[in-house]
């Protein structure tokens, strides 16, 4: 896998995950959702910027399903934007920042979401506060 050096390069060929009307990843309430590495789900209905998710995280990067493309690098949200309700991110690895999205990785974050997806796997956070439903 090479190094990415602009995430907003794109190619004919990149497949894009999120846009327009058929995202592989479905926008399902009005609340954004952080799917982390290893599944698990935060709900935020209430307002937060990006910097907030990832200052829980240290070593990880926000990203929009919206904007993932094969075969091009994961752009990272801004840490000042508000997440959008409704919307899908997913908490990465610095370490995959510079590497561009295979189709097995595009394929493990999708299960990863569907399974979190799941009601009773889902927090339900604010930035004061979290409950578990299981």
């Amino acid at each position: 896998m090479g190094a990415c050096v602009s995430s907003t390069s794109s190619s004919k060929s990149a497949k894009t995950v999120g846009g327009g009307g058929s995202s592989v990843f479905k926008r399902s309430s009005a609340a954004a959702k952080v799917v982390h590495v290893e599944g698990r789900v935060q709900e935020f209905r209430q307002s937060v910027q990006a910097k907030n998710i990832v200052a829980q995280n240290p070593g990880h990067f926000l990203c929009s399903s919206e904007s993932m493309s094969i075969g091009t690098c994961v752009p990272h949200v801004p840490d000042e934007e508000e997440l959008q309700p409704g919307q899908i991110y997913f908490l990465l690895p610095l370490s995959q920042s510079d590497k561009p999205l295979s189709l097995p990785d595009l394929c493990s974050l999708a299960i990863k979401a569907s399974a979190g997806l799941d009601t009773r796997s889902v927090d339900l956070s604010s930035t004061n506060s979290k409950l578990i439903l299981r």
